[in-house]
């Protein structure tokens, strides 16, 4: 596996995250294509993800996934059930809230990350940083704002008990960054997001299974289960996958903050394929989401 090593080490690890970020934002119009249930979404894009890259992990990362002590294969399990925590709980939301206020509270997983940076990995978080982060967030809230002045979205049903699901869903995914950051200091990519996303698709269809609405998981056409593959390749290999690659050179901080493009990669892709045009607090904000995100990077202690 030594061209595996000497091509990670010729990867700039910040090109590789705006590779992810760009592979992301597929992914809000890839769910907007597909009729099939939120929770089956974000089901079968974890399952045909891990599907992928399950053959490597069993071949070429055997010895790897053997060597993986109790402590990492624990944390690995609970970082699978964390991010689908943070899908079932932010799908659900949208149920109960505006999806300005969705967005914008799940979206402030950055703060979290910074946070737990700073007690739980040591990270040093400079002032730079800590701007950055609050820019960007502020951005989101900008952009968010649109739907509020538009009457585009309506008030939800439950607004309350929504907006806590929506924070719960910042908070599983600030776990699932942070979590990603510890391991891949020690754990191979590979087996890492194997075990994480094979725990992840157990979870959702657990939740899937629950739900009274969701009647059958397979009566789906032959354009579903591509979607369904689309969603695996671009958002979860080219995505997600990269990000956790990512992990082990960058500061989850720093990850985290820069996942915030994805909601302006959405924006922009939406204009082209689905000929929505964003309004003027969406261009706005998303111009503050990427200063904020720069500042950031740029803010790490050593620089970009």
């Amino acid at each position: 596996m030594t061209w595996l090593v000497t091509l990670e080490e010729r990867i700039p690890p910040m090109a590789a995250l705006m590779v992810s970020v760009v592979a992301i934002s597929t992914s809000a119009i890839l769910v907007r294509f597909s009729d099939a249930p939120s929770v089956v979404k974000a089901l079968y894009r974890v399952v045909f993800t891990t599907l992928l890259l399950a053959p490597f992990a069993v071949t070429r990362y055997r010895e790897d996934l053997r060597m993986l002590s109790a402590r990492d294969a624990l944390v690995a399990v609970v970082t699978g059930v964390a991010l689908a925590a943070h899908f079932a709980t932010w799908f659900e939301s949208l149920e109960w809230t505006t999806v300005a206020a969705s967005v914008t509270l799940v979206q402030s997983q950055p703060l979290f990350v910074a946070l737990g940076a700073a007690v739980l990995l040591d990270e040093t978080i400079t002032r730079r940083m800590v701007g950055g982060i609050l820019v960007a967030v502020a951005g989101i809230a900008f952009m968010s704002l649109g739907g509020f002045v538009s009457g585009a979205v309506l008030a939800g049903a439950r607004p309350l008990y929504g907006n806590a699901l929506a924070l719960v869903g910042a908070v599983m995914a600030a776990g699932y960054v942070l979590a990603g950051r510890s391991l891949r200091q020690r754990v191979a990519l590979v087996p890492y997001v194997t075990v994480v996303y094979s725990v992840c698709a157990v979870v959702l269809l657990g939740v899937a299974l629950a739900d009274g609405t969701t009647v059958a998981l397979t009566a789906y056409p032959l354009e579903e289960w591509l979607l369904f593959v689309g969603m695996a390749v671009g958002p979860g290999i080219f995505g997600h996958t990269v990000i956790n690659w990512a992990l082990k050179y960058v500061e989850s901080s720093v990850v985290s903050v820069t996942l915030l493009g994805e909601p302006v990669g959405s924006t922009l892709l939406a204009l082209v394929f689905l000929a929505e045009i964003p309004d003027a607090f969406t261009v706005a904000g998303g111009a503050v989401v990427l200063a904020g995100i720069y500042v950031t990077a740029t803010g790490r202690p050593g620089g970009a």
